[in-house]
């Protein structure tokens, strides 16, 4: 009578009462098809895996990653789209306050200048369409422009546009006349986007046709700052030039004091005005 000696390395170390002919990729040990993960090449058992998944580099979230330099994605555009849509959720939440201490109107420049900046950020509740078509326009010519000039000159150069819409209306709108909307700041970057292309050798024609009828809008369409809208493409674009003629790495700090005189430059125009006419 012979007997069937129980070899141990046949079996699944995990269930010893499993016989196996499956072996760990990594360790070696015999498994059984239940223990056994299937790996790029061969299987692995439990305690690898497990330990592969210890070692293993782990992934930031998408939205970590897309603020990083090496992104290509267009946070800073998406970020402002954000902000304008969640300040026109709280303008139905807690209007007309927030409107009241936002908005901005000629008079207040000397008092509250602050708000040449928060009122680019509201938009009219009357038509959902004013918000509509400022946050698809920047949609549209955000990602491009951002991609072109960086994120942190993107951010300048909006934020500059709208200053310069606002400065418009202190200039040329009614001392009274209550100004919210991104129209100047979304004009600045269709200034800035004409002066790109132009000196990229784009053809500039269908872009401005489309600057011509929107500036044509705010003439004959009621309730529309036409001075925002030329104050913004004006500044804008000689934001997007200043970038331009100072673009080499060697021009950074030249970029940089060139942004800062042109702050300046709009800071001193905006109390020159506001004495002239008056408010200060």
């Amino acid at each position: 009578m012979s007997e069937t000696q129980h070899d141990s390395d046949n079996y699944c170390y995990r269930h010893p009462d499993r016989q196996s002919y499956i072996l760990c990729q990594r360790c070696g040990r015999t498994i059984c098809p239940e223990c056994s993960t299937q790996a790029a090449v061969g299987v692995h058992c439990p305690e690898c895996v497990k330990e592969a998944r210890q070692s293993a580099p782990r992934r930031k979230p998408r939205l970590v990653t897309a603020f990083r330099r090496s992104s290509d994605r267009p946070v800073v555009t998406y970020s402002l789209i954000g902000i304008n849509l969640v300040a026109f959720a709280l303008q139905w939440l807690i209007n007309p306050l927030f409107f009241q201490l936002f908005a901005f109107a000629p008079f207040f420049a000397p008092s509250e200048p602050w708000r040449m900046l928060t009122s680019i950020f509201l938009h009219s509740q009357a038509s959902i369409f004013h918000i509509l078509f400022n946050m698809y326009s920047l949609f549209v010519f955000g990602p491009a422009i951002e991609s072109a000039v960086g994120r942190i000159r993107f951010l300048v150069l909006y934020l500059f546009a709208g200053f310069g819409g606002s400065l418009a209306v202190l200039a040329l709108g009614a001392a009274d006349g209550g100004v919210i909307g991104a129209s100047g700041a979304i004009f600045g970057l269709l200034g800035a986007y004409f002066v790109i292309a132009r000196r990229m050798g784009g053809n500039t024609t269908q872009l401005l046709i489309v600057i011509g009828l929107n500036l044509a809008i705010g003439f004959f369409v009621p309730n529309i700052a036409w001075e925002a809208h030329i104050g913004g493409l004006i500044v804008g674009g000689a934001v997007a030039f200043t970038y331009l003629q100072l673009r080499r790495r060697d021009q950074t700090r030249a970029q940089v004091a060139a942004l800062v005189g042109l702050g300046v430059v709009l800071i001193a125009i905006t109390v020159i005005i506001s004495v002239v006419r008056g408010f200060a």
